[in-house]
């Protein structure tokens, strides 16, 4: 395995950091995440930001940002154990512009009593905004559980919200 390369991305909700190994994004992480790993820990040496996968990325976000883009089509490789990688896939299959709670996630996993490992499991994410963990609330509907603070979570999901009259919304 190739060495971890990183850069570091200006974004409406402060810095993110996108680091990558075999032209694989391994994280995103934004720049006070709760969980955010010592970077000796991740980061590698720093990369052009010209470089793939870290040009396409640096195009996707901000057409994210403005707007503009729904769907990431990036190449990741999230690290963690299969359980995490299952609410990984399950946290990527939520529609832009929806949620899904954490009993919903836990049902789809097939045990309603998962709801706690998912919660843990979803703020342990190491692909922010790309892995949609920002579109999990608790059942209530409140907002509630993200590691990169909760008025990151708003900005989000108001970003994400249709336009007026549009049908369908979760929160």
């Amino acid at each position: 395995m190739s060495a971890a390369r990183h850069v570091v991305l200006p974004s409406p909700i402060g810095e993110l950091t996108v680091v990558a190994v075999d032209g694989a994004i391994t994280h995103l992480l934004m720049d006070a995440a709760k969980y955010r790993p010592a970077d000796h820990e991740v980061l590698g040496a720093p990369a052009s930001p010209d470089e793939e996968p870290f040009a396409t990325a640096a195009h996707q976000l901000g057409a994210y940002f403005a707007g503009e883009l729904r769907d990431f089509a990036l190449p990741l490789a999230p690290r963690g154990d299969d359980f995490h990688q299952r609410v990984w896939a399950l946290l990527r299959d939520i529609p832009y512009g929806e949620t899904r709670t954490y009993g919903d996630l836990a049902r789809a996993l097939g045990d309603r009593n998962l709801a706690q490992a998912v919660g843990t499991a979803n703020g342990r994410n190491p692909i922010a905004i790309v892995v949609p963990c920002h579109r999990v609330i608790g059942s209530d509907g409140s907002l509630v559980g993200y590691a990169g603070g909760l008025e990151r979570k708003r900005f989000l999901l108001a970003l994400e919200e249709p336009p007026a009259g549009d049908a369908g919304r979760l929160f």
